[in-house]
């Protein structure tokens, strides 16, 4: 069994990431095995959760993967860890837009049966604190709020008269952190700075984090709280086990079945996938690399930023999300390696982009020239578009068969103007009608960021797509 804590919030800014990434770090420096996690579709949250902890930080998003999936792929993460931390996302009941508790923090800790700390903004209140935590506490039955750590405490007075009110919610204070503006990570038009940005500075701030939970967060009493979750029955999820029959999507009915795939062995070459990373591709699932290899791909690395080949022997190319309108500049320098991309597009091997890779594969980014794979042109917008889609395959390709449903999300400021020769890659039917990205011989391209975890299938089509 591994213990495990949720760490949720009344709202959005109250401190989650704080208090999460400083007890991940306080724990792991005290010597603990500390499993990651975050809840929901954020990719840039579980970049400081890995520094933290030297482990991949990995996503627990029910409504991407399925509540079925959400207890599988928490136990394949933390195999073998001592403790798990799990970082929740908005206010705790907030989840998917019309969906009830779905995706909800509540409703993960639920599927994991965690108990839950409740960390509160506490700048501007002193007794109503209580009435907030006995609200929260007292929603939802199931769901264990057992503990608060009070965020943003503005002296001992503030602190003494905190403390005082919740005496009588018989929620445990289990923590108060005073204002420390000193340790914040930067913030831009998509939220935190991406580790992959600023390392030097975050390994600074995510130590700041630890030293500041461990003065002010009672670290014995939040362990025992963790161990006092029970034990989880079922199986750790498995990368290679949906490589039978073609699984149904979450909230969908299953696709037509295919013959028992078998990945690469003795005699059979692995192909290489080369898999972009570095600064400016930062977005990406553990558990996607993970199918790769387990379908009988080679992963292999690389950083747009730096490179001027491709991996030797690149037989297909993944480019997940990312920040490539903050490096447009030096992609666009990056001729040979923009040049390589398209020849490698050109000859029909198979592409994968999501949301940054869309726009890499473009023929301009801001004016800027890049690798012109599509005939399209991309741009910054003031508009933000964000949320979760119900999405279905609108052509065959090198991920999906048409027809296919996938959920997904969402989340960016730039728009594309396509030119033509390409067919659109999904229908989006929820919660607005229009079709989206592109098709384009052995190349999909799309704003839509998807969890390969809730279609095994589709890592198995890549790689059965590549020429060793």
């Amino acid at each position: 069994m591994v213990a495990r804590l949720v760490i949720a919030a009344p709202s959005s800014g109250s401190g989650k990431t704080t208090v999460a990434t400083g007890l991940m770090a306080a724990f792991a420096a005290a010597g603990l095995a500390v499993s990651p996690h975050k809840v929901g579709p954020d990719y840039i949250d579980p970049g400081y959760h890995a520094l933290a902890t030297g482990r991949p930080g990995r996503n627990l998003d029910a409504y991407l993967c399925g509540p079925e999936l959400i207890e599988p792929l928490f136990a394949h993460g933390s195999a073998g860890c001592d403790l798990a931390v799990i970082e929740g996302v908005m206010g705790m009941y907030d989840g998917a837009a019309g969906r009830g508790e779905l995706a909800s923090t509540a409703h993960v800790a639920k599927l994991l049966r965690a108990p839950v700390v409740l960390v509160v903004d506490a700048s501007s209140q002193s007794r109503s604190v209580a009435a907030l935590v006995h609200g929260f506490a007292s929603w939802d039955p199931e769901v264990r709020v057992a503990g608060v750590i009070l965020n943003k405490v503005g002296s001992d007075r503030h602190e003494t008269l905190l403390r005082e009110a919740l005496e009588e919610s018989g929620v445990p204070v289990l923590g108060a952190l005073r204002r420390a503006p000193q340790v914040r990570a930067p913030s831009r038009h998509l939220g935190l700075v991406p580790v992959a940005e600023r390392r030097a500075e975050a390994v600074e701030s995510v130590a700041a984090l630890a030293s500041r939970v461990r003065e002010g967060c009672d670290l014995e009493g939040l362990l025992a709280l963790a161990r006092s979750a029970p034990s989880l029955r079922g199986a750790a999820w498995d990368p290679a086990s949906g490589f039978g029959a073609s699984p149904a999507s979450p909230g969908s009915s299953s696709s037509a079945g295919r013959a028992e795939f078998s990945p690469a062995g003795p005699g059979r070459q692995r192909p290489v996938v080369a898999v972009a990373g570095g600064a400016a591709f930062t977005f990406s699932y553990a558990e996607h690399a993970e199918l790769l290899a387990a379908a009988g791909a080679e992963v292999v690395p690389f950083d747009p930023l730096h490179d001027e080949e491709l991996p030797e022997g690149a037989a297909g190319l993944v480019i997940g999300g990312g920040f490539p309108e903050v490096y447009a500049p030096e992609l666009s320098a990056n001729e040979p390696l923009r040049k390589a991309v398209a020849q490698l597009a050109g000859s029909g091997a198979p592409v994968a982009a999501e949301c940054a890779g869309l726009l890499y594969l473009a023929r301009e980014l801001d004016g800027k020239p890049m690798c012109g794979v599509l005939d399209a042109q991309a741009r910054m917008s003031q508009r933000l578009t964000l949320g979760y889609r119900e999405a279905v395959a609108v052509s065959d390709s090198v991920l999906a068969a048409a027809g296919t449903r996938m959920r997904g999300h969402e989340f960016h400021r730039t728009v594309v103007e396509p030119g033509a020769g390409a067919a659109a890659a999904w229908g989006l039917h929820a919660p607005e009608r229009r079709v989206e990205g592109f098709v384009q011989g052995n190349v999909h391209a799309s704003y839509l960021h998807t969890h390969w975890a809730a279609r095994p299938d589709i890592a198995r089509r890549f790689v059965e797509s590549c020429t060793p």
